[in-house]
């Protein structure tokens, strides 16, 4: 069955109607205009995509969701089908993510991760293929579409109220804060010498500039801060690799895949944390049967004191960003990842010395990584886990993630993401908006049953243990079942 299809020519995918995935606007109604780094890739695209009419093949969900293979991805947004099969090698959040949601509909997801909807839209036009036939749902039919209508206009609420619009001054005050930190340490080392006690003081400016910057860093790779994309790309680099040392390439790639599909095994990186750990109710099960013993996963949960929290920033963050640079040959972030340790060199190398500057900025990692495992486990770990269920974007963000009660002391020790649910269901949202859109997420989840989990920072820090314990559990039984 095939239908005629008109667009405009700017290249628009949806009516004017369909405000979900229509045009970005600002409260007043008028169009959002962007910086002129947008202009080239707004020509580029409607280069490529100049036409004005469409021969659209109808398609049902049974024949949409066979095409859910690497080599062969179709993907639903706004009932429309498109094929990204070519290009999800040249995605910017890394061709794992479009993989994942192959052969599914990816409408609220595609909303959630991109905030510019007119460039993206653009580079989906050559894209599509067709759309779904009139008898079908706008969903796959095991998802609730009634959940899904209810979640959308929540979205739209939350635009109409400009939760996605960022506070500039909140970032910026943050951003000088961690330049503060980062010259006063220096400032106290060449005033008052490299002594133990300064020593220590300085560690802890160091430690305090490293994780907020991994909060700004966090913010920056979900927010269009600036309205130039090249200057907020530029902010990127700066924040991890430059401040960090370690590949924002990297960093994107493995945090989009934890957005889009959180707490799916093994689509979620975060949970596929074998044979180190088993998490989760359904890999223990399987190491068990399997007879797989790496390490004694009954005491799996005094190993992640001793090995997990003190070693994931300085040696599995650093042994993966130098994995991805070496084997992609990301020139751009080998040179901001050196412009790391070139300016710790130079700042600290001639009271530390090249050993003793190196002890120190692994002894921050170090410190800086206890910190970090605990900021973001204790949403996650203790949360469902399971296999893919093709569950709508609402439940599967809900299930997968716990908030942490909220208080100054938890929303700066943890970078506001204490509010892990809003975080998740909104990506792009400013963290600052965070507490004001709570109160709403919670309502939807009373209103169809789901679970909104809000605890105190402590009891969570101490469900980590339990959960890992609970898995310990399940492997044991299945190892030794006869």
């Amino acid at each position: 069955m095939m239908l005629e299809d008109e667009h405009e020519g700017n290249g628009s995918l949806v009516g004017k109607s369909q405000q979900y995935l229509g045009e970005k606007q600002q409260a007043n109604g008028k169009p959002v205009t962007n910086g002129k780094g947008e202009d080239s890739v707004k020509q580029e695209a409607n280069g490529k995509c100049d036409m004005s009419r469409k021969i659209l093949t109808m398609y049902s969900w049974q024949e949409i969701q066979r095409h859910n293979q690497e080599a062969d991805q179709w993907l639903v947004i706004n009932r429309k089908v498109y094929d990204v099969t070519d290009w999800a090698k040249r995605h910017p959040g890394g061709h794992r993510v479009l993989n994942h949601y192959a052969g599914e509909d990816a409408t609220d997801v595609f909303r959630a991760m991109h905030l510019k909807l007119d460039i993206v839209k653009l580079y989906l036009e050559p894209l599509l293929i067709g759309e779904l036939a009139p008898e079908e749902p706008s969903q796959e039919r095991n998802k609730n579409p009634q959940l899904v209508e209810d979640f959308q206009e929540l979205r739209r609420t939350l635009e109409a109220m400009n939760m996605f619009k960022a506070n500039w001054m909140f970032f910026f005050l943050h951003l000088a804060q961690i330049l503060i930190l980062e010259t006063l340490a220096w400032l106290m080392v060449w005033h008052f010498g490299n002594g133990w006690l300064m020593t220590i003081f300085i560690s802890f400016l160091l430690l305090i500039s490293q994780v907020q910057s991994f909060f700004l860093q966090h913010d920056s790779g979900h927010l269009s801060v600036f309205t130039n994309s090249k200057w907020n790309h530029l902010m990127q680099k700066f924040l991890m690799s430059h401040l960090k040392g370690l590949s924002a390439k990297w960093w994107n790639n493995q945090h989009f895949q934890h957005h889009v599909k959180t707490n799916i095994y093994p689509k979620d990186p975060d949970i596929d944390v074998g044979p180190l750990f088993l998490v989760g109710d359904l890999q223990p099960v399987k190491y068990g049967k399997k007879k797989i013993k790496f390490i004694d996963y009954e005491k799996q949960h005094l190993y992640f004191y001793m090995v997990g929290i003190p070693l994931l920033v300085p040696l599995y963050f650093n042994i993966k960003s130098i994995q991805l640079m070496y084997l992609q040959r990301c020139w751009e972030d080998i040179a901001w990842v050196s412009s790391f340790y070139i300016r710790h060199f130079i700042m600290l190398g001639p009271f530390y010395g090249i050993f003793g500057t190196i002890l120190l900025i692994y002894g921050v990692k170090f410190l800086e990584s206890a910190w970090m495992i605990y900021v973001t486990q204790m949403s996650h770990i203790p949360m469902k886990m399971s296999r893919e269920e093709n569950r709508d974007w609402f439940s599967t963000q809900v299930l997968a993630t716990c908030n942490i009660e909220q208080s100054f002391f938890n929303d700066w020790f943890t970078g506001h993401v204490n509010f892990q649910i809003e975080h998740h269901l909104f990506p792009t949202m400013p963290r600052h908006n965070y507490h004001k859109v709570a109160p709403l997420v919670r309502s939807l989840c009373a209103k169809h049953g789901l679970p909104y989990v809000s605890k105190p920072m402590l009891e969570a820090f101490g469900d980590i243990v339990r959960a890992l314990k609970k898995s310990a559990a399940l492997w044991r039984d299945a190892y030794y079942e006869t």
